[in-house]
């Protein structure tokens, strides 16, 4: 049995230590410049100069299940910024938040209506710079198969849940292209039943499988 199917066997347990161990234990300073970014298959679309990128954090929630999943958000059509887009619970830092956790934290319950009892963190992966100037942190958390989801209307049009197994395979993560703002930018995405996962979302879930297989 390779190591990623023991992860999975471990998380459909509810535990959570083979996960820690790919994962990084102290979370990596934001917003200094990313590791990861929209930028990774596409190094020439960058931007020329620096810029200063907005501190922010999502949540890759886990859940353990018979078969584990991720949990993802499906924003609604009318909001100002990735409008209808799949994505991961998670924002901005506001001036209260103690942490990134705080703020990862913070956004889940705003978004779902899962409460942070309901998580165990379980450590971070390497920050992530968008094309549209914010540096995130992603969190994973574990968490327990009892929450209860009350969606923002205002935000979120759809919580769902996609099979982690999946979104490990390499066979179902595809490379698309588009041209935006004059640029050719080239991104990850998967596509599952009726939900298509790109940008951001996909490049941090890019990012977890390499973790979960130490590449």
């Amino acid at each position: 049995m390779n190591l990623v199917r023991k992860i999975v066997d471990e998380i459909a347990r509810g535990e959570i230590t083979l996960l820690r161990e790919r994962l990084l234990s102290t979370a990596p300073e934001v917003p200094q410049v990313p590791k990861r970014s929209d930028y990774d298959l596409g190094p020439g679309a960058r931007p020329e100069g620096s810029r200063e990128l907005t501190p922010a954090a999502v949540l890759v929630p886990v859940v353990a299940r018979k078969e584990p999943t991720l949990l993802f958000t499906r924003r609604t059509p009318h909001l100002s910024r990735h409008a209808g887009q799949v994505s991961f619970p998670g924002g901005r830092v506001h001036d209260n938040d103690l942490s990134l956790v705080d703020t990862a934290l913070r956004e889940m319950q705003e978004e779902t209506g899962i409460v942070r009892g309901n998580v165990r963190v379980a450590g971070f992966l390497e920050s992530y710079e968008t094309g549209t100037g914010f540096a995130i942190l992603p969190v994973v958390g574990l968490l327990t198969d009892d929450f209860e989801v009350l969606p923002d209307p205002n935000e979120v049009e759809e919580v769902f849940e996609v099979p982690l197994a999946f979104l490990l395979d390499g066979g179902n993560r595809e490379r698309r292209s588009m041209e935006w703002e004059g640029r050719r930018r080239e991104f990850y995405a998967f596509t599952y039943g009726s939900h298509y996962i790109w940008g951001a979302t996909a490049g941090i879930l890019v990012s977890f499988a390499d973790r979960l297989m130490g590449s």
